[in-house]
């Protein structure tokens, strides 16, 4: 086993020797913690049975880890500047395959494919937070084949996935991660164990992708489109929301009288709709607009 590259020490020493420096605009912040690192990947049940995607493997600190660990590790890094430096550090690694791509652009269906035999991989990263979301959101939307995504992201961020309703944190988050995945935070990770140090606490939570859905809907594209709408302008009440924003062709009173028909007072907020609420709401609402 080669010598962990996350010591503050290591993590020192290969930043200076490569004169790099940490850019701002893709949230860099290297574990330096190999304690965390270690629970990562057993949060993630990584196993040699296992292909795994890392988005952002900055100096490969959670990539030696997961390579010790897994079958295959396919680590996509968008910044060129650290491409040389991941092939110093884990050159001696043959199950990784370092891609230079912004994930958002990457052909993530390819990889799955020719990877892993198109079975579903598992993924791992530690996502700045101006990505987070849209990161999830193209895995669980389209459907990737993935089995688990266990990530490290701003606590806040983590809570809101987790969030009720009536929680301050509940919101479209909340209920699309609800509606795709059960959700477990595994630990939560201090600022003293990043280089440089981020300004808040850091949490490692695991999304288990649920094979079949939680709730059946009778239009998938309505209901996340009612979620928007719910969440657009969160002081004002729900019918409000879906008149202003829903553009269903109906008028004030007619989706008055479809929250009636649920039993639900003219308002209500978004904010108190579960997930199963809002399974409601979209079969009431395309129901209504069969009829129309």
């Amino acid at each position: 086993m080669a010598d962990r590259i996350s010591t503050p020490s290591r993590t020192r020493e290969i930043i200076e020797a490569n004169g790099f420096y940490f850019k701002k605009n893709f949230g860099q912040n290297f574990l330096i913690d190999s304690n965390i690192l270690d629970n990562i990947a057993d949060s993630a049940c990584v196993s040699k049975e296992d292909c795994i995607l890392e988005i952002g493997p900055g100096i490969g600190s959670l990539t030696q880890v997961l390579a010790e660990r897994a079958g295959q590790v396919v680590a996509v890094e968008i910044d060129s500047n650290l491409i040389p430096i991941l092939k110093q550090t884990l050159g001696e690694y043959e199950n990784i395959e370092i891609l230079n791509q912004d994930i958002l652009k990457t052909d993530i269906d390819a990889i799955i494919r020719e990877k892993n035999g198109n079975r579903p991989i598992k993924v791992v990263a530690n996502l700045p937070y101006y990505i987070t979301t849209p990161i999830l959101m193209d895995l669980l939307e389209n459907e990737r084949k993935v089995d688990t995504i266990t990530v490290m992201v701003q606590k806040e961020v983590a809570e809101r996935m987790q969030a009720q309703p009536k929680d301050k944190e509940y919101g479209a988050l909340s209920v699309a991660v609800q509606y795709y995945c059960d959700a477990h935070m595994d630990m939560i990770v201090q600022p003293s164990c990043f280089m440089p140090r981020p300004k808040v606490a850091s949490a490692v939570i695991t999304l288990k992708v649920l094979s079949e859905r939680k709730i059946a809907v009778k239009d998938e594209k309505l209901f996340f489109h009612l979620v928007k709408c719910a969440f657009g302008q969160r002081r004002k009440t729900l019918l409000n929301c879906l008149f202003n924003q829903g553009n269903f062709g109906f008028s004030k009173e007619e989706l008055g009288e479809i929250l009636h028909s649920l039993e639900w007072d003219e308002r209500i907020r978004g904010e108190a709709l579960s997930i199963y609420d809002f399974a409601r709401l979209t079969d009431a609402i395309w129901e209504r607009q069969q009829n129309i």
